[in-house]
């Protein structure tokens, strides 16, 4: 292969896994680095070491490319559909080279693991169930609204394999209430900002017998259920509170993310409910994303405030500039 290809190639394969995604990925595995590491400092009074934050560093890394390696195999298997939807992405319009962009993504997944292995080896379980549940999930399209229910599951993995792969097991119970709740409102808030994400691909979803949702039961009434559901990471959170699931101290910084994350999640919902179809469809994208990813932020809040705020701000930012670089609708 000539550099001419070489960088052809790398061009298209960085394309292809939208790097504005890798805040989705990153930030879910955040909370689980960020409880473990509070869990040492406060409740086992142990000072975090240099070596602490390097293997934070690493599997932060992981996290952060893991959305663009997996987006590879989803964006193959998802040929038909993105004939319609994306006829301008790389793997479609041939800019990709399938083979090569497979054997890729497989040699990182490798590389992954046996980094994984060795910081922690319970680490492959959530790793591992994350890579399977992405090839569930093209197929559970077919499913209607529980193709969301799989994602959320499976960005929810991510947040698991930050806890596991930054240390070893701590002496504690690992199955709680509060973890339980945790899982579930980062796989809500993910099932919900793909079940937007769904509106632009309605032609292409629909031609390759998809059976989303918003295939299923038409546009209108999808985007009224968008409505409804926008407001729903805020109930699960006072219900899962009301009922002593998700015990913690409520400092001023998780009120100020939970109070902007809400209103990102309205607005994305009301961008939708307006355009639910065509290239403003596309673009409320940058908002949906948004609230998803800072809503996981919120939830870093709990363990570490200032972090929170920090990456809150950089998280909107980033989001917003790396999909700028994506403004065509069609790719």
């Amino acid at each position: 292969m000539s550099m001419a290809e070489i960088k052809k190639f790398v061009v298209a394969y960085v394309k292809t896994m939208r790097p504005y995604y890798s805040f989705i990925t990153g930030i879910a595995g955040w909370i689980g680095v960020s409880f473990y590491l509070w869990l040492k400092e406060v409740r086992y009074a142990t000072p975090i070491t240099n070596d602490d934050y390097l293997r934070g560093v690493v599997v932060l890394i992981i996290l952060f490319s893991s959305w663009g390696v997996n987006q590879i195999f989803n964006d193959w298997l998802g040929l038909p559909e993105d004939r319609v939807n994306a006829p301008n992405r790389p793997m479609v319009s041939g800019e990709l080279n399938v083979k090569w962009a497979l054997t890729t993504s497989f040699t990182l997944m490798g590389i992954a693991a046996i980094v994984s292995y060795f910081l922690n080896p319970w680490s492959l379980i959530p790793l591992f169930a994350g890579f399977l549940l992405n090839f569930v999930y093209n197929y559970s399209k077919a499913w209607g609204i529980w193709a969301n229910v799989v994602f959320g599951l499976m960005i929810s993995t991510c947040t698991v394999y930050g806890f596991l792969a930054i240390g070893p097991i701590l002496n504690e119970p690992f199955f709680t209430t509060n973890r339980y709740s945790t899982i579930l409102l980062v796989a809500y808030m993910n099932g919900l900002m793909t079940y937007f994400t769904y509106f632009k691909d309605y032609e292409g979803d629909k031609a390759a017998g998809k059976n989303t949702f918003i295939v299923r039961h038409g546009v209108e009434r999808a985007k009224m259920l968008g409505i409804f559901g926008s407001f729903m990471p805020t109930i699960l959170f006072f219900a899962l509170r009301y009922m002593n699931y998700f015990p913690f101290a409520i400092t001023e910084h998780f009120v100020y993310c939970g109070v902007m994350t809400i209103f990102l999640q309205l607005w994305t919902a009301i961008r939708f409910y307006r355009n639910p179809v065509g290239p403003r469809a596309y673009f409320s994208n940058a908002t949906n994303f948004r609230a998803c990813a800072c809503g996981q932020v919120t939830m870093i809040a709990i363990f570490n405030g200032t972090l929170a705020l920090y990456l809150y701000s950089a998280t909107y930012v980033f989001i917003g500039f790396l999909f700028g670089l994506h403004d065509d609708d069609k790719s």
